[in-house]
């Protein structure tokens, strides 16, 4: 095995995914960095890998650093994986990655599962263009800034959501996004009680607050972006429009400001629609 740091995707659930050059190189490797090792432990049995394993991860010490360190140092090979999928993506190790580069040594892609990417696949919704978020913030208040930051998004929005949020998130979102924007719930992806289901927010919020095993597992939600023919509202226009919504009807709060800026009425009405779901 050449010296260097090999990032190893692993399988999201199905172990028949896993990559014949990954057990390969996690079989050859001098040392597995893992981000819990209890859980990759069963990995590494079911593959009858036993090969030096340490923890590497966000809370990491200086030591555990300083192990990868020494092992490449010494010529020898280090594998980085995480509890599943590819390493880094919403997962801690860029730091590590950075640092190695920075010393010089290779560090090498053995690519294979990712839920984004398998959420993609089969979320039937434009993929030529995409944005990755991660996880939304936990409090109510930041997840909906932040959702209004991308609300004029035109690209596909790919979100990871914890189960006993996700009624909360499709809520958060129908509200911000407007009811009926499409998006898709992809849930314990590959695995045995995979559910992939496409809808309007308002679907899918009431599909997953009335099945509670919707609200289980490892969920990745697609969302479809702002529809590129939509007017776009600058700042002022938004402000005054949602205050004047506070006091009047939507369409007469819309009518006063098409008055006021020549703005066609159709779109501003159309816009707190998106806004406030009304």
């Amino acid at each position: 095995m050449e010296t260097g740091l090999y990032i190893v995707a692993t399988p999201i659930g199905n172990l028949g995914d896993m990559s014949s050059r990954a057990v390969e190189v996690l079989s050859g490797v001098d040392l597995i960095a893992a981000e819990d090792t209890r859980h990759s432990q069963r990995l590494l049995q079911h593959y009858s890998i036993d090969n030096p394993l340490m923890a590497y991860h966000d809370h990491s010490d200086q030591r555990a650093q300083q192990r990868i360190e020494s092992t490449l140092a010494q010529g020898g090979s280090v594998a980085l994986i995480s509890d599943a999928g590819t390493p880094l993506i919403s997962d801690p190790g860029y730091r590590l990655v950075r640092d190695m580069q920075s010393m010089g040594y290779a560090v090498r892609p053995v690519p294979g599962p990712s839920a984004v990417i398998a959420a993609l696949s089969v979320c039937g919704l434009p993929t030529d263009s995409f944005r990755f978020e991660g996880f939304l913030p936990a409090k109510a208040g930041t997840r909906a800034n932040q959702l209004q930051d991308l609300q004029s998004e035109h690209a596909t929005l790919v979100f990871y959501e914890a189960p006993h949020r996700i009624v909360a998130t499709l809520a958060a979102m129908s509200e911000v996004f407007g009811p009926d924007r499409e998006v898709v719930l992809a849930r314990e992806i590959t695995k045995t009680f995979e559910t992939v289901r496409r809808g309007t927010l308002e679907q899918l919020l009431t599909f997953v607050a009335n099945d509670a095993n919707q609200q289980k597992g490892e969920i990745v939600l697609v969302v479809a972006g702002k529809p590129r023919g939509e007017v776009e509202l600058d700042e002022a226009t938004q402000r005054l429009l949602r205050r004047l919504a506070q006091e009047l009807p939507a369409k007469k709060a819309s009518a006063i400001v098409a008055d006021c800026t020549g703005l066609k009425k159709k779109d501003l009405y159309n816009y707190l629609l998106s806004v406030k779901g009304d």
